[in-house]
């Protein structure tokens, strides 16, 4: 029994991490209908931000946080303005190809300026700590609390606010959204804001408990993408329920199965999910 409730923190830890990541990347698909391969890279740049104004500036580990959200997600506004706002008049495929060289340019730069080695990021709540025998980092539990709260976060600001609504009438109706006179640019704009940041603060989380590459956005955008396709294309709640669903299904194969194998329970579950729903779990309500 313990064994089966640690792998259930455990997958509750990752699964926080996949949500996250997939969210960034459902909100951009749900309102462009960009599928944005270069979310990988966003993930990959923010866990260097964040360490290299670590080690390099010497700044506490959230200011460092805080800072990789703003520059990543400003990267990503770049990204929108420079790359995707000019091609939205142009065939479906130019998008997906332009996301792909943005991805294989960035882990270039990346490599060209941090190098190609793995590197570890120091974290100030290493600490080990035992509840009901299991035992758990705190830096685990921040991963766990920090997505609990930005989820709930992220829902208060797309339901309470202006701006919320315009990317939830985006989301559902663009053309009605535009009779109604919201901007899509600005809409647009702050979609890839949110996305990048989103990005940011998962990679953020989780290097700590990981390593950090160049490559280290690779594995987590193709399991981003297994995520939003099963709990269904531009669902916010499937893309939280997708993440999880995931976490848990790797810790636990992982435990009982294989751990060689636990990459390909992502694509396992996928066929699984399409043969009976083939929308997947959450529906998008409405239209674009």
């Amino acid at each position: 029994m313990e064994t089966f409730l640690q792998q259930l923190f455990n997958g509750l830890t990752v699964g926080s991490v996949y949500s996250l990541v997939a969210l960034g990347l459902t909100l951009v698909f749900g309102i462009l209908h960009i599928p944005n391969f270069a979310h990988g890279a966003l993930y990959m740049l923010g866990g260097y931000v964040t360490l290299t104004m670590m080690t390099s500036l010497g700044l506490h580990y959230w200011i460092a946080i805080l800072l990789s959200m703003v520059v990543v997600g400003l990267i990503a506004v770049v990204m929108e303005r420079l790359i995707f706002h000019p091609l939205k008049d142009a065939p479906p495929l130019q998008d997906k190809i332009a996301a792909i060289g943005i991805l294989l340019f960035l882990e270039a730069l990346a490599q060209f300026i941090w190098g190609a080695e793995y590197r570890t990021m120091p974290t100030p709540y290493g600490q080990v700590i035992e509840i009901g025998g299991l035992t758990i980092t705190l830096q685990r539990l921040l991963i766990v609390g920090a997505a609990i709260v930005i989820m709930i976060g992220l829902h208060l600001f797309l339901r309470k606010t202006m701006t919320g609504s315009s990317i939830i009438a985006m989301a559902q109706n663009r053309d009605g959204a535009f009779l109604v006179g919201i901007n899509a640019n600005k809409v647009a704009m702050l979609t890839f804001l949110i996305s990048g940041a989103l990005a940011a603060i998962a990679a953020s989380l989780a290097a700590p408990i990981n390593l950090v590459s160049p490559g280290m956005g690779h594995l987590v955008i193709l399991k981003a993408f297994v995520i939003i396709i099963i709990g269904g294309m531009g669902s916010i709640p499937g893309a939280i329920m997708g993440g999880y669903i995931l976490g848990f299904s790797e810790s636990l194969g992982a435990s009982y199965i294989s751990n060689d194998y636990k990459d390909l329970i992502a694509f396992v579950l996928l066929v699984l999910i399409l043969s009976i729903k083939p929308q997947g779990l959450f529906v998008k309500e409405g239209h674009s």
